[in-house]
């Protein structure tokens, strides 16, 4: 296949900040898919005008500072998962439209008086990547390899693939962040090596150990943080921004949205700015007025070592993960040959020093730490397509524990943390009541001693078992993880040979 024809599969990096994709064809040469303008780079915003026009990406982050209310994003953090206080509570803190328990045991956000399920606002954004690529390359794409941090869930997997058959799009793949890294770096190099990814993007932080040889790639260890990324480190600049303010004038920004959107576009500019300069001027007029409506600026002095202190913290629970990803791969620092950056915050002078210091060695260059991810779902796309004639082995693992809830709320883990993955595994159940017919089972993901403690994935309720004495029923119950990380589950009765029906549903936690 010379050019990319109907029935492409392309490579979408899905991000919480920005979104890519890319197409592989010919004897593996690489594209990336441009945007109006050149750029390959689509904002994952989505935003309702005061008209009622639906807005996505660039347009959508033109209107944001005059719509703050109206603009959703970073709403992959909430992707596929149940409305623990917690969670929605933190990123509430940091957003300015409203988060709130969805009718699903997920999260809802609203957009100009409508509640969105957060894989419906995932959806517009795969609906738009999937138009930018069908127009450019002249024919409806309807495939794509889709890439998700290697330390989402399987719930936060099942919302992703959700979210492309709500717009028609197969998503025929899910494929970790880190590992489509890895690939873009290594394909058709002949490789021996050992590499870590360290992958910090605009939302989450993952670390990858990947052994490649040559066409196989083999992950012994991942880890990561859904809730560490470059908006934490704008977050940290505007809490200071803030509370300077606060000490100077006696008012709190934080409850105006106009004033603060200009802030938080103003962070992340400055941010940026800071890893080429040593300082930058962080200034906004008229970012409000005094009771007596005298209007009031904002000016602070940010330069590289404020920020540094400023986000010292952060930096510093990458690096915790990367040392217990290493204890878990069984490595040191020496036994690695390749340190690889990935996601836009790795830009940052501090981290890339940091690193140095801790693998003795600075990072590898071998990728483009924005372009990385799509390239490679987009080479993993072309190998599982009928027409390519390259072969690639993925061996890839789970992020952490998937189990079932014994008597008392212990967690009985089937599956271990790193666990490689396909897997199966066969676990004897029976019934613990007189005459039960019923079986219900509720499946946990997360590396706590006590179910309380982990993500529930469900609830399966296995029907038909053989009415008799308690302990009597012999029944078999297979677990199954797919190559994406997702699970499926199916139960037999040992003495009738009986496959048995399996519902799955997910419950309130």
């Amino acid at each position: 296949m010379n050019s990319p024809g109907p029935g492409t599969i392309i490579g979408i990096d899905l991000g919480t900040t920005n979104s890519c994709a890319a197409v592989a064809f010919g004897d593996g040469q690489v594209k990336l898919i441009p945007y109006k303008g050149g750029d390959s780079i689509i904002p994952s915003i989505f935003a309702i005008d005061d008209k009622g026009n639906e807005l996505i990406g660039h347009e959508a982050k033109r209107q944001w500072q005059l719509n703050p209310r109206n603009t959703l994003y970073a709403t992959k953090r909430l992707i596929g998962r149940a409305p623990k206080d917690d969670v929605v509570e933190s990123v509430q803190r940091s957003v300015q439209y409203q988060v709130h328990a969805g009718t699903e045991n997920d999260v809802a956000v609203d957009c100009h008086g409508r509640a969105f399920h957060v894989h419906e606002v995932s959806a517009k954004i795969l609906h738009k990547i999937r138009d930018v690529a069908s127009d450019h390359l002249g024919f409806k794409v309807s495939r794509a390899v889709v890439t998700v941090p290697a330390y989402f869930t399987d719930r936060q997997r099942q919302a992703v693939k959700e979210a492309g058959r709500l717009v028609d799009l197969d998503v025929v793949r899910i494929i970790n962040e880190p590992t489509a890294a890895a690939l873009a770096y290594g394909l058709g190099k002949q490789l021996t090596e050992r590499v870590l990814v360290y992958d910090l993007g605009g939302g989450t932080f993952d670390v990858s150990i990947i052994e490649i040889r040559d066409r196989v790639f083999e992950v012994k260890a991942t880890g990561g943080d859904i809730f560490l990324g470059g908006i934490d480190f704008d977050n940290a600049m505007i809490r200071h921004v803030l509370d300077g303010f606060q000490a100077k004038h006696g008012i709190d920004l934080s409850t105006d949205p106009v004033a603060m959107q200009r802030i938080k576009d103003l962070a992340e500019r400055t941010k940026i700015d800071l890893s080429a300069r040593t300082e930058a001027p962080f200034s906004i007029p008229f970012i409000t007025m005094t009771s007596q409506g005298q209007p009031l600026n904002l000016d602070v002095k940010f330069d590289r070592k404020l920020l540094e202190k400023l986000t010292h913290p952060l930096v510093d629970r990458t690096l915790k993960i990367v040392g217990s990803v290493m204890v878990d791969a069984g490595v040191t620092a020496a036994d690695i040959d390749e340190v690889m950056l990935v996601g836009g915050q790795t830009r940052m002078p501090i981290v890339q020093e940091r690193l140095t210091r801790f693998f003795g060695k600075p990072p590898s260059k071998g990728v483009h730490p924005d372009e990385a991810v799509a390239i490679g779902a987009a080479l993993y796309g072309w190998s599982l397509q009928e027409n390519s004639d390259l072969k690639l082995q993925l061996l890839d693992v789970i992020p952490m524990a998937i189990g079932l809830e014994q008597a008392g709320g212990t967690m009985h883990v089937v599956f271990p943390r790193n666990a490689a993955i396909p897997n199966a595994k066969a676990i004897a159940a029976t019934s613990s009541e007189d005459g039960q017919t019923e079986l219900v089972v509720r499946i946990f993901q997360g590396d706590q001693a006590e179910t309380s403690g982990n993500e529930l994935l469900g609830e399966f309720t296995f029907s038909g078992v053989s009415p008799g004495q308690a302990g009597e029923a012999r029944l078999e119950i297979v677990f199954d993880v797919s190559i994406e990380g997702i699970l499926t589950m199916s139960a037999r009765d040992l003495d009738s040979g009986r496959q048995m029906r399996t519902t799955v549903r997910v419950t309130s936690s």
